[in-house]
């Protein structure tokens, strides 16, 4: 065994997650506490992303026509094959859907340790990670001891930019092991467009759970369109059906980046703050003033979600002479 930490590049349609670079800062700093080398396994990607990978110590590319598109038993066999061949001390893979097929066979096939839902890892002569729990409400630390492990790194745990690198050495190229697996990859489904494409709007007006009911959202409604943008919504009101698809934030739905995000009645699991932490203004409204989202929130109001509406909204309109 030795004392590197390898990373499990993530990509979808020719493009590398962002997830990828987070892991690979996390990654490089903790191999500089275990005095070892960070390297990054891409299976099944392109030149050009293997080129994005400069921060990484060496790349090791699995390629084949197998591994063009993600299929969980393809791609399981050849990370197996790439940890036996460089037994690292810790492999990291994104707590993703596709990181979540892969790491829990990794671990169990390979007897290595496993923690899931990570947002931090600390290296020295035993392993520590730090997952949140409860959505994201309680945090844990778990002792994978001194042997080989498997972390499984939640989106958003670590910035992106330090793991970011253009060039870097050659990539090594390790030949898929044959694979005589029951699942094949028949395509991609992708949402319709929506009426509305809240990825473009400089002011998001979101409602979670808090909002109570489908015709409560009108109060959001009217609050975005004084403040000219939209409303989003958290995956418990498009599961419901009262949003459509297209109006998600978070890991299962879309990721935004507006001047403005006012969030509505939103706990803050590390699922939807994946999708909007990169909002340059959150504004977080929520009664219950422990809820996760006062802890990425620029201003927060321990109010009740109608009030704060209702007075905006009059005041906007107040000023705009409406």
């Amino acid at each position: 065994m030795s004392q590197d930490v390898l990373v499990v590049a993530e990509h979808l349609q020719g493009n590398l997650n962002d997830t990828t670079f987070e892991m690979l800062g996390m990654g490089k700093a903790l191999a500089g506490q275990l005095g070892g080398s960070c390297s990054v396994v891409l299976i099944g990607g392109d030149d050009a992303m293997a080129g994005q990978l400069g921060a990484a110590d060496s790349v090791v590319r699995v390629d084949g026509e197998s591994l063009a598109d993600f299929n969980p038993e393809s791609h399981a066999a050849a990370l197996e094959a790439v940890v036996g061949a460089k037994s690292p001390r810790v492999v990291m893979i994104g707590y993703t859907s596709m990181g979540m097929d892969l790491a829990s066979r990794l671990a169990v096939r390979a007897g290595m340790a496993h923690a899931a839902s990570c947002i931090a890892v600390a290296g020295g002569e035993r392993i520590r990670a730090t997952s949140q729990i409860y959505g994201g409400k309680m945090n844990v630390t778990t002792d994978l001891g001194s042997g080989q492990c498997v972390v499984s790194v939640l989106a958003g745990a670590s910035p992106a930019d330090a793991g970011r690198g253009e060039g870097g050495p050659a990539p090594e190229s390790m030949a898929p092991p044959a694979v005589a697996g029951r699942i094949r990859f028949k395509g991609l489904i992708e949402p319709e467009a929506g009426d509305v494409d809240i990825t473009t709007h400089e002011v998001l007006v979101a409602v979670g759970r808090g909002i109570g009911s489908k015709d409560d959202i009108e109060v959001a409604e009217e609050l975005a369109e004084a403040l000219g943008g939209a409303v989003a919504a958290s995956r418990p009101l498009i599961d419901a059906g009262w949003l459509p698809k297209t109006r998600q934030v978070g890991k299962s739905g879309l990721k935004v980046s507006p001047k403005v995000y006012l969030a509505l009645g939103i706990s803050g699991a590390p699922e939807h703050l994946e999708g909007m932490k990169g909002a340059s203004t959150i504004i977080a409204v929520n009664t219950d003033k422990h809820a996760p989202i006062f802890g990425v929130a620029h201003y927060g109001l321990v109010e009740d979600l109608f009030d704060v509406c209702e007075e905006l909204t009059e005041q906007i309109e107040e000023r705009q002479g409406c």
